[in-house]
């Protein structure tokens, strides 16, 4: 096929798509599109997270690389990538024998980094340079100045853009379209403008959306401000997407392809990569995730509706595995944290428990002794029926109970549990493990501590497990009082299976005294 430069982009990309069919599968096959279970919902995943890369950036990568003529092949390549796209990058060079060089920001997962060697091998090497994309993408254009090599870039490319567009090719020839929306994650916008380009030529009708972070909405941006604009401040949690700044041409591209832009959270994506996992047993990378998360933003409006979301990447890193499970997103129920006042002495806080959270589940408990009069102690709930916990202010209320919300306190976040031991008399911390039912801990602060301590600290966060762990405190008004209590403490007992006082040592660390 002829190509004509003078053409609108719009039919230049749809050409460029059709020469791309040919190109991007002498590298890898096409993915799957698969139907995930979710009620009164018809979603189906494009799963490019079964790619030779985990990611769909491939095909962008390969398709740009395979039209280099005979000398820019010679010269070798140069890219800057968060991850993904250096790995597309580094299949292409391997199997078109072409040495490339990678610039990466300093942070990138090292599951991205060792990914990047593995299907590049000796063609390709690694130059770590600044902390964000946007300063590696500056350190490898002046490489390119500097050595001649040719960049390829990640999205704002033709050829990249057309790559991209065969994942949706493949969702046309599935059989089971045609979709009435669709959600397009938007880092650069390549992607969006690719696979938008050609749904839109099959599916006049179909509703795109473009989906971004709300701490990284370039295309937003872009298209309020009528071209590409940099944002000031980035949020790199999606990391995938962190571009500063949305490309020229993808942005031309988008302009007249996108109905409307949906931003979403961070918690927002966490709570899609654990829907996912639960419907595909399928791990996504926050990036992953974003067009289920909005999909999911907005499930009351798309009733009776074919949706289409894309999986496009898996290259989580371990560890943030770890964060976002132990995120409030993670969580199906919805979610309150609320600092709530009561009188210090004891049997207050079991009043607490029973007056003011009755059938709510605590995900979150933290308490340090601060004032002698007063204590302050913060929950975070949840409830599997929203009605449960919009009634949690009301309950409060006509309990009497001074509360305030402190979602988002940095002190919450952190952990930051202040404990005055100044106001203890004959403190006992205890490490406590309870089995994660209905009244499992309550059980134990009714049965084993009313009417014999305070609870002077406390600090437990839900982990997933079916054992909770928490750290306790309690104050005792006499040395004996709380030496009675430690002998008579079984370790074992009805709702937990081990409690165990702290060494001496550990417990003057905690309270800030001098100890061995």
């Amino acid at each position: 096929m002829e190509r004509d430069d003078r053409l609108p982009l719009d039919r230049r990309l749809r050409q460029e798509i059709l020469l791309a069919r040919e190109r991007v599968y002498h590298f890898a096959r096409p993915t799957p599109l698969e139907r995930i279970d979710l009620p009164g919902l018809e979603i189906w995943v494009k799963r490019e997270d079964l790619s030779p890369i985990k990611a769909y950036k491939w095909r962008g990568a390969c398709n740009r690389m395979a039209v280099l003529s005979p000398d820019e092949r010679q010269r070798g390549v140069i890219t800057a990538s968060a991850g993904n796209h250096a790995q597309g990058v580094a299949l292409a060079a391997a199997k078109l024998g072409i040495d490339a060089r990678i610039y990466m920001p300093r942070p990138t997962p090292r599951v991205k980094q060792e990914a990047v060697m593995k299907h590049g091998g000796d063609r390709v090497g690694i130059v770590l340079a600044g902390d964000s994309y946007d300063e590696s993408v500056a350190a490898a254009r002046a490489d390119e100045a500097d050595s001649g090599a040719i960049y390829i870039p990640a999205y704002d490319d033709l050829h990249v853009m057309a790559g991209q567009g065969t994942l949706a090719d493949e969702v046309v020839l599935s059989g089971h379209g045609p979709f009435d929306v669709a959600y397009l994650q938007i880092g650069g916008g390549g992607m969006a403008a690719g696979a938008g380009e050609w749904l839109r030529t099959y599916w006049p009708e179909i509703e795109l959306v473009g989906v971004e972070g709300e701490g990284q909405a370039s295309m937003k941006a872009a298209l309020e401000h009528g071209e590409p604009v940099p944002l000031t401040e980035l949020d790199i949690f999606c990391d995938g997407t962190a571009v500063r700044q949305a490309g020229s041409l993808s942005f031309e591209a988008c302009r007249g392809l996108l109905d409307r832009i949906e931003t979403v959270s961070n918690q927002e994506v966490i709570g899609a990569v654990r829907t996912l996992w639960e419907g595909l047993r399928c791990v996504a990378e926050p990036s992953g995730a974003m067009g289920l998360a909005a999909a999911l933003k907005n499930r009351d409006q798309l009733a009776g509706k074919r949706v289409l979301v894309i999986l496009c990447g898996a290259n989580v890193d371990f560890l943030q595995l770890g964060h976002m499970a132990a995120s409030e997103g993670a969580s199906k129920a919805r979610t309150r944290t609320l600092r709530v006042r009561i009188p210090e002495h004891a049997g207050t806080m079991l009043d607490l428990l029973d007056r003011g959270f009755s059938g709510l589940t605590i995900t979150d408990f933290q308490y340090g002794k601060v004032d002698a009069a007063d204590a302050w102690p913060v929950f975070s709930l949840s409830a599997d029926e929203p009605a449960k916990l919009d009634a949690v202010e009301s309950t409060l209320n006509a309990a009497g109970f001074e509360w305030s919300d402190v979602a988002g306190a940095a002190d919450i976040q952190f952990r930051a549990i202040p404990l005055r031991s100044d106001l203890l008399a004959h403190p006992l911390f205890l490490r406590l493990d309870f089995y994660e039912r209905s009244g499992a801990l309550r059980d134990f602060l009714d049965q084993r501590v009313r009417d014999r301590a305070n609870l002077c600290y406390f600090n437990y966060r839900q982990s997933g497990e079916r054992i909770g762990r928490a750290l306790i405190g309690l104050d005792f008004p006499g040395a004996s009082s709380r030496d009675r209590f430690t002998e008579e403490l079984p370790v074992t007992g009805d709702g937990y299976r081990r409690c165990a006082p702290l060494d001496p040592a550990a417990t003057a660390r905690l309270i800030g005294q001098p100890g061995n």
